[in-house]
């Protein structure tokens, strides 16, 4: 009977394992580097100013993020007269079927609004804390909400299938974001041709605006960091007391 080799057929030998390895540990490493010099190339460092990360996008310093701990003050009586939540809805002019994301949705405060604007459609509530999930959650339940999405989103990635939503909603969280080109990226991607992002941030260019210099930009700002994602800006419109509305879009298929 011929004498039969411990080693799997479909094994290497062990002479080559080594070098198996060491390739597997090169191609890893190629490929962590390929990420970090890709972020390079989008941000830059700097030493943090006291709202700020010291993380710098296109000339811009991400601002700190407001946490859980704040979500009384996203529930504020005065907000309704100082931002103006149904009229922003209104100027989105969203059908009744249509599919709509809230980006950095926190409490809900738009999403909920949303919901009722699209009957027949579907709000994605998109949030990185779970804590904000969680009041969502529990208001859905109390109200009967069913078309409403929870959606846990990741600091880089909101998690939404592409060519799923109409359009995108960011209230004041934009500037926040620690990733804005990879967000805005996979944004872009879930929309679908023609599909709109609706940008509401306080208005950078006006220092009588009592909001902390991070948590602001300007019209000129958000331009070059949508338009750098392939959007096309609309229109801003300024009804807001203290915040822009601006409008960018999706390029229609072929256009």
């Amino acid at each position: 009977m011929p004498r039969t080799s411990s080693t799997c057929p479909h094994q290497p030998p062990p002479a080559a394992r080594p070098l198996i390895l060491l390739t597997a540990l090169l191609t890893l490493l190629s490929a962590a580097a390929a990420v970090l010099a890709d972020d390079a190339t989008h941000y830059e460092t700097k030493s943090p100013s006291r709202d700020g990360i010291g993380k710098v996008y296109m000339g811009r310093e991400i601002s700190q993020v407001m946490g859980h701990r704040g979500a009384r003050w996203l529930e504020r009586p005065s907000r309704i007269r100082e931002e103006l939540p149904s009229r922003v809805v209104a100027a989105m002019d969203l059908a009744p079927d249509a599919a709509v994301a809230d980006i950095g949705a926190g409490t809900g405060y738009f999403a909920f609004r949303l919901a009722e604007q699209v009957p027949r459609g579907r709000v994605f509530a998109v949030d990185i804390q779970p804590e904000m999930l969680a009041i969502m959650r529990q208001r859905m339940a109390a109200q009967g909400i069913d078309n409403l999405v929870l959606v846990r989103g990741t600091e880089d990635d909101p998690t939404l299938a592409p060519g799923s939503i109409d359009a995108a909603l960011m209230v004041d969280a934009y500037h926040e974001f620690a990733y804005p080109r990879e967000m805005m990226t996979a944004i872009v991607a879930a929309l679908r041709p023609g599909g709109r992002v609706f940008l509401v941030e306080y208005r950078g260019e006006d220092p009588s605006v009592p909001i902390k210099p991070l948590h602001k930009m300007t019209t000129a700002q958000a331009r070059r960091e949508m338009t750098a994602v392939g959007l096309e800006h609309v229109e801003t419109q300024d009804f807001l007391p203290s915040q822009h509305f601006m409008i960018f879009e999706k390029p229609a298929a072929g256009g």
